[in-house]
């Protein structure tokens, strides 16, 4: 029987004006510190990051891509620096970064997102992309964050697309952990799925369903909530844990083929997923039903649910699949066999829909 496995970050801290306590963070983390920030991040909030960071501390602009060549960059100004920790500010990519720093240099590291876009500060992994903007390769961190500090204030600033793309990033996860379980993949620990994972990611489920639809009302209005808050613990934390500890399947796998695609490259991670998850509903046997209330959902959230939402055509369904079958190390991890051509079909029979 494997062993069952389960890991996430040391410390998860959520709510109004935490970034306030970034300073009391980094003290027992480390004395020289490096923060990657989006560029975004580095103008709007500079002079405040100054005073939380302090003079010894580096801030470094993202580059906008979070390539090998982009990471061996930031490495050599942490290297420069003397960092002993580094911090991720600002979108996945930018954390994504500062993690692929962190697998090169080792050390402490804290990531403090500003959208709720994806589940990504609270893992191990970093995807490393192409210069032409297709992923290329996917990276683990020994460890997983030593602190995730997610301030709402901040989340709720942001424009509310990147907040729904995190619902849809996150509404993959009880499907794809289903998945998994059912052809004994195991997670991103090398281990068997726990009760606590299955828990999870229905939970997370469940706090989407609730909540999503009024929150994204709040966020149109730049206001922190109680659902607010729910759903950005759900589509980091909660969305977060139930991945990498319950492992991915179709929907995160057809990221493979959209990446390849330059019309569906201006789209956000979570606005893929979403989509995927559909795909993915479409090709599960007896779960018809299901596909038609996600449908359903998706469309209430505004979120794409079909091919040609995202501007892409029949022939890309074609590429598409193909990549994704060829290249994505979770297309496996699904209870019947998959080909590219049963991609293929899911994926035209949503233009139906």
């Amino acid at each position: 029987m494997t062993t069952r496995i389960f890991g996430a970050p040391h410390l998860y801290i959520q709510g109004p004006d935490t970034l306030e306590r970034l300073p009391e963070l980094l003290s027992g983390l480390g004395s020289k510190v490096f923060m990657v920030a989006d560029p975004f991040v580095a103008e709007r909030y500079g002079s405040r990051l100054a005073e939380l960071l302090g003079p010894s501390a580096v801030v470094a602009a993202f580059g906008g891509e979070c390539t090998s060549a982009e990471i061996d960059r930031m490495v050599g100004l942490a290297d420069s620096h003397g960092a002993d920790v580094i911090v991720g500010m600002g979108g996945g990519k930018a954390i994504d970064t500062s993690k692929g720093v962190r697998i090169k240099r080792g050390g402490r590291i804290v990531i403090v997102p500003t959208i709720a876009s994806n589940d990504s500060p609270t893992s191990r992994l970093s995807v490393i992309y192409k210069e032409d903007h297709s992923i290329s390769e996917v990276r683990l961190m020994a460890t997983n964050p030593d602190a995730v500090l997610v301030d709402s204030k901040l989340i709720v600033e942001a424009p509310v697309r990147f907040f729904l793309s995190g619902v849809g990033d996150a509404l993959s996860k009880k499907y794809e952990a289903i998945q998994c379980v059912n052809s004994g993949a195991t997670n991103f620990y090398g281990g068997a799925q726990t009760e606590c994972l299955r828990a999870i990611a229905n939970h997370c489920d469940v706090v989407l369903r609730r909540d999503a639809v009024i929150a994204a009302n709040d966020v149109r209005a730049h206001r922190t909530s109680p659902e607010v808050e729910s759903v950005i613990e759900a589509a980091v934390l909660l969305s977060g844990l139930a991945f990498e500890n319950g492992g991915l399947s179709i929907a995160h796998s057809l990221t493979r083929g959209f990446s390849v695609i330059p019309a569906l490259q201006a789209f956000l991670h979570g606005e893929q997923v979403g989509f995927g998850t559909l795909v993915q509903l479409a090709m599960t046997p007896d779960s018809y039903a299901e596909r038609d209330e996600f449908f359903q959902l998706l469309g209430e959230l505004g979120l794409p649910r079909r091919l040609s939402d995202f501007g892409g055509t029949d022939e890309d369904a074609e590429r598409i699949a193909q990549v994704t079958f060829e290249s994505s190390p979770y297309i496996r991890n699904f209870e019947r066999p998959v080909t590219a051509a049963i991609i293929a079909g899911a994926i035209r029979s949503l233009e139906q829909h």
